[in-house]
């Protein structure tokens, strides 16, 4: 760190020459980039998967992409099956190639009481986000002239109607740099505030430049837009509001600015080189996952860190030497280390330890008890319908009709022998239909559907899949669909799980080691991180699975069940970032001990010197996932409330009590460097 600080004093205007340089093509690149982003969730060597690419392949259309559904009657009167043969006839011109099966052919297609009928129709996909971006306002247009009362709706239909589109990564990242902007100004009172975000603007431009070589090489999913701009955004602020905040510090002691800079990074720095490779390592954890768009996550990931501690420990020392001091006008925020609050706070958390410390985790395990209910599925055909249009309604008179929920989501099976298929599927209960249109065929193989008569994101219409599947596949057939995708993803993602949380846990236990020199300090934070964890997890459960304040919040109703790559995304995300805020606390404790303050005193004064700082970073990271939260896909929302979440709980009750009254605890053992005391004589 010395030799890097010295070499930024010395050349720093060519650091800043080039990091201008990496920001303007950065910015020439991130539409570039955007636009090369990957759609696909594929997984290869999956069977659901490879059953879905030979539906694609041989019938041009279905398989990991849902039916829409035209609903025909108003549910009050019958319906006439004579109405469904011009109407399909109108499909047919409308989308050809189409794979097409109605209720004028399929009994199972039209409700016991006659007053519903259903026209499935399997678009041939467009590549990209939208897949029936076409197919959708042409059928919307067919039945709004057939003359019968008909409502388009499906899975695509939903998302269209509950505002797809959505604000762009751009919209986003303002929302959430405004945030950080106030906020930035609350703590420095001064233009410097305008600092962190301009190495937040570097650091984001430049991940962009390197995600656009990316896309030339592999695919990378389009959520990681959206990751890189938000959480690049909140993690380059955090790093440079604790170098900034430590520079101001030694000028209040008297240092010059160019010994200010060195002390600051010899710290600050210091601890923002460890906590930017802990996140990096806990993002790379996902490579490891057989699902290429996880992977393509972490690839990305582990980007964001990396490159915000490149700008944080070159570019930032670079600005603080040329303008930093100008740069504090008008200077109405005391330069004063500690905060007389958090002293308060870091005081009564010691003198109470015991109380604090069990108090603490009973709430963190409180909230964290809803997750022994964890189900994980796609949210709900009911949860999208929530967010209202004209595919809702449709939705609601699906649902209440005898045909199924789960026709939104069916199982398609590719079989030589359809009678076989049929027997085997018979006696399965939870089974709302089978039919076997006869055009969908290819040569000896035909196309089977089956549908479960609950939502397939309920445990019941689950189950019922699963049923269906193994029937199916000892049948001897293929199986694919949603449902089947989804089992597979479960068990490609959470079959490696074990090896995931190993890597992370290992690693960033050998890191903290390193970094704080002790044993027991990573022992106490990785066990600090989990009850984390588990109360974010907790409390998503039951804001999206159980539908707690979801109206309120999101405007829509629960989802019914947590999306499938959620909640490993979360832990490789939230325990590397929760990882910071200890090690900012840990890095100032372990500093003030080292100065001669014992240990009572030292976490006083830790949590004194960092809680300002630490809440201040959780405010700006956690207006960051409230704008991540406003994109309108319903999983990156599940996302986003897990990680505010986490960051919330994790700066709030985790670093501001019980971390503090653990360290109070564990008193000289803190500073071991083995599980056991020092021999007699020897330093700890």
């Amino acid at each position: 760190m010395h030799a890097l600080t010295g070499f930024v004093i010395r050349h720093r205007f060519l650091v800043l020459g080039a990091w201008l340089l990496l920001a303007l093509v950065g910015g020439y690149a991130a539409p570039k980039a955007t636009a090369a982003l990957s759609f696909e969730f594929g997984l290869p060597d999956q069977p659901g998967y490879e059953a879905n690419e030979q539906l694609a392949e041989h019938f041009g259309s279905g398989g990991s992409n849902a039916p829409v559904l035209l609903v025909v009657g108003d549910g009050e009167t019958r319906v006439q099956r004579s109405a469904a043969a011009p109407l399909v006839a109108d499909v047919r011109r409308a989308v050809p190639g189409a794979r097409v099966a109605s209720f004028g052919d399929e009994s199972a297609l039209l409700s016991r009481d006659g007053r519903t009928g259903i026209v499935l129709v399997y678009p041939r996909p467009l590549p990209g986000q939208n897949p029936y971006a076409r197919a959708l306002p042409a059928l919307t247009k067919v039945a709004a002239r057939s003359g019968e009362t008909v409502r388009v709706t499906g899975q695509d239909a939903l998302q269209a109607d509950g505002g797809g589109g959505g604000a762009g990564v751009l919209a986003e990242t303002l929302f959430g740099g405004v945030g950080a902007l106030v906020v930035l100004l609350v703590v420095f009172g001064s233009a410097l505030a305008l600092m962190p975000l301009l190495i937040a603007a570097a650091s984001i431009l430049t991940t962009f430049l390197i995600v656009w070589g990316l896309t030339g090489v592999t695919d990378i999913s389009f959520i990681v837009q959206y990751l890189l701009a938000l959480i690049g955004l909140g993690v380059a602020i955090d790093y440079a509001l604790l170098v900034v905040t430590r520079w101001r510090e030694e000028l209040g002691r008297g240092a010059d600015t160019e010994e200010a800079v060195r002390r600051a990074m010899s710290t600050a720095g210091r601890s923002v080189l460890f906590s930017g490779v802990t996140v990096a390592v806990s993002l790379a954890a996902l490579i490891v996952l057989p699902v290429p768009f996880l992977r393509s996550v972490g690839f990305t990931g582990l980007l964001i860190p990396l490159m915000s501690v490149a700008a944080a420990l070159t570019l930032l020392p670079a600005l603080l030497l040329t303008v930093g001091r100008r740069l504090e006008w008008p200077g109405r925020r005391s330069r004063a280390s500690g905060s007389r609050l958090w002293h308060a706070v870091g005081s009564t958390v010691v003198r109470h330890r015991w109380a604090a410390g069990l108090a603490a985790t009973v709430v963190l395990l409180a909230l964290a008890s809803p997750v022994l209910g964890l189900r994980l599925g796609r949210p709900t055909t009911e949860s999208l319908a929530s967010l209202g249009g004209p595919a809702a309604s449709a939705v609601d008179q699906l649902d209440g009709s005898s045909i199924g929920a789960g026709l939104a989501h069916p199982v398609e099976i590719v079989t030589e022998d359809v009678a076989k298929v049929r027997q085997a599927l018979g006696g399965i209960d939870g089974v709302a239909g089978v039919i076997a249109p006869p055009g969908w065929t290819d040569g000896s193989r035909s196309v089977v559907e089956a549908w479960t008569r609950a939502d397939t994101s309920t445990e019941a219409g689950a189950d019922a899949a699963a049923q269906i599947r193994t029937a199916a596949e000892q049948a001897g057939a293929q199986v694919g669909g949603g449902p089947a995708q989804d089992a597979d993803f479960l068990s490609a993602v959470y079959g490696n799980a074990p090896w995931v949380l190993a890597i992370i846990v290992v690693v960033t236990f050998l890191l903290l080691s390193r970094a704080l020199r002790s044993f027991w300090l990573p022992v106490k934070a990785l066990v600090l991180n989990v009850l984390s964890l588990g109360a974010a997890y907790g409390i998503t459960v039951l804001i999206w699975q159980h539908g707690l304040g979801t109206e309120f919040l999101f405007g829509q109703s629960a989802s019914g069940a947590i999306t499938v790559w959620v909640p490993i995304a979360v832990f490789a995300f939230l325990f590397g970032l929760s990882m910071d805020y200890e090690v900012f606390l840990l890095s100032r404790i372990r500093e003030e001990h080292d100065a001669g303050a014992d240990t009572d005193t030292a976490t006083v004064l830790g949590v004194a010197r960092t809680g300002r700082l630490v809440s201040s970073a959780a405010l700006i990271l956690f207006l960051a996932f409230v704008a991540l939260s406003r994109v309108p896909t319903t999983d990156v929302k599940i996302l986003a409330t897990a990680l505010a979440l986490g960051i919330v709980i994790d700066a709030t009750i985790v670093r501001g009590v019980l971390a503090p009254a653990l360290v109070a605890l564990l008193g000289d053992a803190n500073w071991w460097r083995t599980p056991f005391p020092p021999r007699a004589g020897r330093d700890k």
